[in-house]
């Protein structure tokens, strides 16, 4: 007890010298603390404010902002890193300075000191001496020479004016649109184009395209164009016979039909054997032209289904349903049906056809069903709507026709009516007319 009173009260003053009452070999405070400590004095001193003394009002600033020491603060004092370097001043006006070329330059261009502008894509391009711009540009005030499209925008512009003339038939629409596109260089991919896309359609379209290469010869597509368009087409055959495998043997009525149609010079042909000989094509066109009557034949070289009219359209009926009743072949005569390209015609067919086959008969009706032409008449029919050539529907408005016509028909062949009954019966048996009618 006694030893404990002699002990000193520790307080916070005389806690560091418990264990070392002189203190002796102690830092207070760590070297590193101390570093701490002067380094935030002195930010602290940087950092206080100054007071300009000799005014009755005082001015308080801070260093960094103060107008004597570095203007006012503002984002771009700020050096955003790498030291400022490598920055430039947007409002300087260094962009919009226009740097003037001597003519000593070699970078120095002639054309667009004298204001002139050249778009091409071809080398050879480049318009004469006289020649007329493709068109004045408003907005630069220069003139502008070559295609104003690309190929591929061309074609495309090409197939929708040509998928038009399909549903429209207006030719000069076709011959307004390409000379508004202003791509003369480009004109011979309008024969191409146009005839690729026929050659997948019916006789209709394809008589249209040869209607249509007449309607746009020699303006806007000249001799030279034409000749081109058709080469391009030739060198482009494989291609298309993956798609419409007959592409050859029709191409080779377009190269003939061209030459009748006087679009095409004969002279194309006897070079084009030429550099390529043994070409099918070449030899098929040149076959159709060494033909009898050629001129007249290519005329309608595409079939009776070219968009013809209907008095024609009855003669070809009328000669097909003659050579069918001499030679009895279904195939040929369904071919020929097919290739007519008229569906919603086909009722007058099938008047036509029986009216032939009863004036074939005779006045005076046989049984005999070996020699009957109104029996070979059914059995075609019959194969017709099997094969899905001709509708039930044209059938039965054929059949309907021909009981209006009985009077007149009686006059020639009396056993008319009977006949026609007899027809009607062959035809629900072979399944061409529905059993309720």
């Amino acid at each position: 007890m006694a030893d404990f009173a002699k002990k000193s009260e520790v307080t916070i003053e005389t806690m560091g010298k418990v264990h070392n009452p002189t203190g002796a070999g102690v830092r207070a405070v760590s070297s590193g603390v101390q570093k701490k400590t002067a380094s935030v004095a002195a930010a602290d001193d940087e950092l206080a404010t100054q007071v300009k003394e000799g005014t009755a009002k005082r001015n308080i600033t801070r260093k960094k902002t103060d107008p004597a020491v570095g203007g006012n603060y503002d984002s771009k004092s700020k050096k955003m890193g790498g030291a400022g370097k490598g920055q430039w001043d947007p409002m300087d006006g260094a962009d919009s300075e226009h740097l003037k070329l001597d003519k000593d330059d070699p970078l120095y261009d002639a054309e667009a000191a004298d204001n002139k502008y050249i778009l091409t894509t071809a080398e050879d391009a480049i318009p004469a001496d006289g020649e007329d711009p493709t068109l004045m540009d408003g907005i630069t005030d220069r003139k502008v020479y070559g295609p104003m499209l690309t190929l591929a925008e061309f074609k495309l512009q090409v197939a929708e004016a040509v998928k038009e003339y399909f549903d429209a038939s207006d030719a000069d629409e076709v011959l307004r649109g390409i000379n508004e596109l202003k791509c003369r260089d480009f004109h011979p991919e309008v024969v191409k184009k146009s005839i690729s896309l026929s050659l997948d359609k019916g006789p209709r379209e394809r008589e249209m395209i040869s209607k249509l290469l007449t309607h746009l010869h020699p303006t806007p597509l000249a001799d030279p164009d034409m000749e081109a368009g058709f080469e391009l087409l030739l060198d482009s055959l494989d291609d298309l016979c993956i798609d419409c495998p007959d592409a050859k043997s029709m191409v080779g009525s377009f190269l003939a039909r061209a030459v009748v149609d006087e679009v095409l010079p004969p002279a194309f042909l006897s070079n084009r054997n030429n550099s390529h000989p043994g070409d099918e094509v070449v030899e098929k066109a040149v076959g159709l032209l060494s033909r009898e009557h050629c001129t007249a034949r290519l005329e309608h070289c595409w079939g009776p289904g070219d968009g013809r009219p209907v008095t024609e359209l009855k003669e070809v009926m009328d000669q097909l349903l003659e050579e069918y009743l001499l030679s009895r072949e279904l195939d040929e005569a369904a071919r020929c049906v097919r290739e007519m390209g008229a569906p919603h015609f086909h009722h007058e067919l099938l008047k036509r056809g029986v009216k032939i086959a009863m004036e074939k008969d005779g006045k005076d009706h046989k049984d005999d069903a070996a020699t009957s032409a109104l029996d070979a008449m059914a059995a075609l029919f019959s194969f017709l709507v099997k094969n899905s050539i001709v509708s039930e529907y044209q059938v039965a408005k054929g059949i309907s026709r021909l009981h209006k016509l009985i009077p007149d028909i009686k006059l020639d062949v009396p056993a008319a009516e009977a006949m026609l009954s007899e027809f009607e019966e062959m035809a629900k048996e072979g399944g061409c007319l529905p059993i309720g009618n």
